[in-house]
């Protein structure tokens, strides 16, 4: 073990130093991280956890224990951008650190491999997702502890503290995320099979208890606060189907953040003794990975949905081919003469570099530039006080920087579209939105097609708005192909000024930088950044 401080210091600065020079780090957060934002700042202000302030509690943001201390970091004073960075750039920090330590101490792992597996997770997508502000980073730190506590629970005779602990870190990931109660259930399926049933009973009793008592409550408080079970994203996106383009994903996903060290995973086959560790891995891996054939694959940018099984394979590779070492008759390093180490180290330097190269590639997050819906929110935020609503489609950067009570009309924050499938026009007759704004395929100089639910939506809203007389303020887009529009209505004190002011609001695509086009003026011009 000498040296591993050393080593672990050096990983730990390492990564905060790729942090602040190879990180681009994003103007706004992506729309899903700025959907859960907008719940953190209702929260703390006291508003409970609620879409629009004065309605009813709408369990939108799936991450409800990050939204949480979220919320209450901003409650003390930080930024919510800046409590969310902090949040995951800790997380990110301390599962590096904690990658190393676990392949160290649970499996005697050489330094080097250790050393590989925490680099790895260093310039992978979990800096890529804090930038975008997603709480990935913070689920995948009690994924790893909690595989920490199992691998130490399948190795070694269970006590009744590591039990405890391990189910404690169980239901923290079922707090964080519901999924996580899937994957610590499948962790615990892991422990059993390595030890047997019998020689398992501890921790099966601390688990069951722990869930059945503490979990028990939390889930009846939330289906009472809530009025639903389950958080309402999954009765949108999951639907009581199968969604087999959400496990095709989940699986190339998987398979790129993986890909490196799938060898290691094939080598532990070799042997009775070894396929038993294989297995044990690969039960909550292929289990995670498996189970989003529940759920569609909106908004699983950069598979970080699937982030959370990394830090799982990075510790438990190095055993698989601890042996082969042996096996192969290899001579021991101290043994080799002085030009063969160095030939060897230059070597599989090049290796290492050539793998990291490949995650920081693979990981990087299209998040350069500044996003023209996040410039818009910003301008609407000036009338936040007059009681203006919005009717939107996509429902992160526009609710959350205007501050405007907001309909999410693709349902993700609205119970009654979610459990009806889609928007009304009842109900945009009923609540008479002051803007109404899609993301769409089509423009004033392309015909709309419907080709699945997000097209008949936005055509519904389109319909909607130009039968009731709305004023079409900007067609925004590089191309007449790929749009944000925006309907005015038009009989309120300031929608003259809203309208002109949206028209003369740079509008920029966060992807390329370059600024848009308004195809709802006759003779589209393209406005200086």
């Amino acid at each position: 073990m000498r040296n591993d401080g050393v080593i672990l210091f050096l990983l730990v600065l390492g990564t905060a130093l790729y942090a602040a020079t190879m990180v681009v780090w994003a103007p706004q957060p992506f729309e899903d991280a700025a959907i859960l934002m907008r719940y953190a700042q209702h929260f703390a202000e006291g508003k409970g956890i609620v879409w629009n302030a004065g309605e009813p509690p709408v369990d939108g943001a799936t991450d409800f224990l990050f939204m949480l201390l979220v919320g209450g970091l901003h409650a003390c004073g930080l930024p919510l951008e800046g409590a969310v960075r902090c949040l995951c750039f800790d997380s990110h920090l301390l599962t590096v650190a904690a990658v190393y330590v676990a392949a160290r101490k649970l499996h005697g792992a050489r330094q080097w491999m250790a050393a590989l597996s925490a680099a790895y997770l260093a310039v992978g997508p979990g800096m890529a997702y804090t930038s975008a502000g997603f709480g990935t980073p913070f689920f995948a730190l009690f994924a790893c502890l909690a595989w920490c506590w199992a691998s130490w629970l399948a190795c070694r005779p269970p006590s009744h503290a590591a039990s405890a602990a391990f189910a404690l870190l169980g239901l923290a990931m079922g707090l964080i995320r519901p999924e996580g109660v899937f994957l610590a259930c499948l962790m615990l399926i892991a422990v059993v099979f390595m030890r047997g049933p019998r020689r398992a009973l501890v921790p099966i009793a601390w688990f069951v208890g722990v869930f059945a008592v503490l979990g028990g409550a939390y889930f009846a408080w939330r289906w009472q606060y809530f009025g639903n079970p389950l958080p309402n994203p999954f009765y949108k996106k999951g639907g009581w189907a199968l969604h087999w383009d959400g496990l095709k994903s989940s699986i190339h996903g998987a398979l790129r953040f993986s890909l490196p060290f799938t060898l290691a995973f094939i080598a532990g086959f070799r042997s009775r003794a070894t396929a038993r560790r294989a297995v044990f891995a690969l039960i909550p891996m292929a289990g995670f990975v498996g189970l989003w054939v529940l759920l569609s694959d909106e908004m699983n940018y950069h598979w970080r949905f699937q982030y959370a099984i990394q830090p799982v394979f990075l510790i438990s590779w190095p055993p698989l081919v601890e042996g082969l070492f042996g096996e192969w008759r290899l001579p021991p390093w101290r043994s080799l003469a002085r030009r063969s180490q160095v030939l060897i180290g230059v070597l599989g330097g090049i290796v290492s570099l050539f793998v990291l190269g490949y995650h920081h590639r693979m990981a990087r997050l299209p998040v350069l530039y500044a996003d023209g819906n996040a410039a818009v929110a910003r301008m609407l935020r000036d009338y936040a006080a007059k009681g203006y609503t919005m009717a939107v489609s996509e429902a992160g950067l526009l609710p959350f920087y205007s501050r405007w009570r907001a309909i999410d009309t693709w349902g993700l924050n609205d119970p009654e579209i979610a459990h009806a499938g889609s928007i009304t026009e009842e109900r945009l007759a009923w609540e008479r939105p002051h803007l109404i704004a899609f993301h769409a395929y089509f423009s004033p100089l392309v015909p709309p097609e419907v080709n699945n639910t997000w097209d008949a939506m936005v055509l519904k809203l389109k319909d909607y708005a130009e039968k009731r007389g709305y004023v079409l303020a900007a067609v925004f887009g590089e191309t007449p192909y790929d749009t944000q529009h925006y309907y005015v209505r038009p009989d309120f004190p300031d929608s003259a000024e809203i309208i002109r002011r949206i028209r003369a609001t740079p509008y920029i695509q966060m992807s390329t930088g370059r600024a848009c086009f308004n195809y709802a003026v006759p003779f589209p011009s393209r406005p200086a950044p």
